[in-house]
């Protein structure tokens, strides 16, 4: 799968962890970049807290449209080191 935004592979992996219909990518697999620091978060009851990255690209700003778990609590252990992506960003096959 591949995460597209301003006509730019923002990230691309076969390793894809969905979790409630967002496909949560191995930060590995995104490239950095394109990311520029975000002090922006919230709070997921079950996931803990989010923390975001805006995407920079050709001189286009998407701000928080990147966000990943840090530390997420036991029952999303699993997208721990992974990001996912909204705001407009296509993920497509």
């Amino acid at each position: 799968m591949k995460a597209v935004w301003n006509g730019k592979v923002i990230a691309e992996s076969d390793d894809i962890v969905t979790v409630e219909g967002n496909a949560y990518f191995p930060a590995s697999a995104v490239k950095a970049e394109y990311l520029a620091d975000s002090s922006h978060t919230s709070v997921c009851p079950w996931k803990g807290t989010a923390n975001y990255h805006s995407l920079s690209v050709d001189g286009q700003s998407n701000a928080n449209a990147v966000w990943f778990y840090a530390d997420p609590k036991a029952a999303a252990a699993g997208i721990k080191g992974r990001m996912a992506f909204w705001k407009g960003v296509r993920v497509e096959e």
